[in-house]
């Protein structure tokens, strides 16, 4: 019996370079979705709606691949129901960063793995939280303008100088903050019996 083909429902090139380190062949589709809110109250509702609609877009049209969807969605302690989205541009993301200044920014990520041939789904939701230190403007500017975090939720790169931004990490697999749960994923495609590793 042949191995299924893999695909991952992402563009981006952060849960690309996760991918990578499972040394397995996948490959990655874009799925052409609408990542708007629709009212959800809670950041694990609309990151979980995301990741299952991204990896069904791609699953209905590869319906013997094992597709991979994931979604992220970042919001301050106390408020899940406001979401932190990608700033896009230098000045909102140093306006996150004075937001996200000495508070825990919590971050709901979530996995879909689907296989339409078989019917397999599964959808699951990861959390991780980083206790920011307190940020001084200049400090913050000059983080922005080196790395350019535009199209990361909640403005920070943790994987790269991000990491000086914190005071402290907390959750059981930093692959969560950066975008896709690894261990869990390891652990759904032993299952579905790709070897990993």
């Amino acid at each position: 019996m042949s191995t299924p083909k893999i695909i991952l429902a992402s563009s981006s090139q952060t849960r690309k370079d996760l991918m990578d380190r499972l040394r397995i062949d996948y490959h990655s589709v874009v799925p052409d979705i609408d990542e708007s809110p629709r009212g959800e109250n809670h950041a694990d509702e609309l990151a979980k709606r995301l990741a299952f609609e991204k990896a069904r877009f791609i699953a209905e049209q590869n319906p013997d691949a094992i597709v991979i969807g994931s979604d992220q969605v970042a919001w301050r302690e106390g408020a899940p129901d406001i979401f932190i989205g990608k700033p896009l541009c230098n000045e909102k993301a140093v306006k996150q960063l004075q937001a996200n200044s000495d508070k825990i920014v919590y971050f709901s990520t979530a996995l879909s793995v689907q296989q339409q041939s078989t019917g397999y789904e599964q959808t699951l939701v990861e959390h991780y939280k980083v206790k920011f230190r307190k940020l001084s403007l200049p400090e913050i500017e000059r983080y922005v303008e080196v790395e350019q975090p535009l199209h990361c939720a909640g403005s920070f790169k943790c994987e790269s100088l991000g990491i000086s931004l914190f005071e402290e990490m907390i959750g059981q697999d930093q692959t969560t903050l950066m975008g896709m749960p690894m261990i869990k994923l390891c652990g759904i495609l032993r299952d579905l019996k790709i070897l990993v590793p």
